[in-house]
């Protein structure tokens, strides 16, 4: 696959998991050995299913950047409506393999709903 190819898939995959909710049509872009590193979630999809099942159902994922290089690509976005206290600004960093995602890191951020330097850390505006 190409790194194009590869960022489209992770893309998809998001917006079929954390945005539709459709975990039957998301399960085909991730492996039955993918590995999660996530202080929250344990390794195999199924884990990060059943997270995702246990957010609101108005949890919502935006991306901002997407870089893909090789087998790699990079996700900046924010998970908002998700339950906790912040919405989180994320750095998602997956590895592909075949076009199945196989390894996942997250980098994960609470959104400030102030700063220092008057600007948001996501988008254009404040969260409300």
């Amino acid at each position: 696959m190409t790194p194009e190819q590869n960022k489209t898939i992770v893309l998809e995959a998001f917006d079929a998991l954390f945005n539709r909710k459709d975990f039957e049509g998301a399960r085909r872009f991730w492996s039955p050995d993918y590995i999660q590193h996530n202080p929250l979630v344990s390794d195999g999809p199924q884990a990060l299913f059943d997270f995702v099942r246990a957010l609101p159902a108005s949890t919502r994922f935006e991306s901002q950047l997407a870089i893909a290089e090789g087998d790699y690509v990079m996700v900046h976005g924010r998970y908002s409506d998700n339950g906790y206290p912040a919405n989180w600004v994320v750095v998602d960093i997956l590895r592909l393999e075949d076009g199945l995602m196989v390894e996942h890191w997250d980098v994960t951020q609470d959104e400030a709903k102030s700063s220092a330097s008057g600007r948001p850390m996501f988008g254009e505006h404040f969260p409300i």
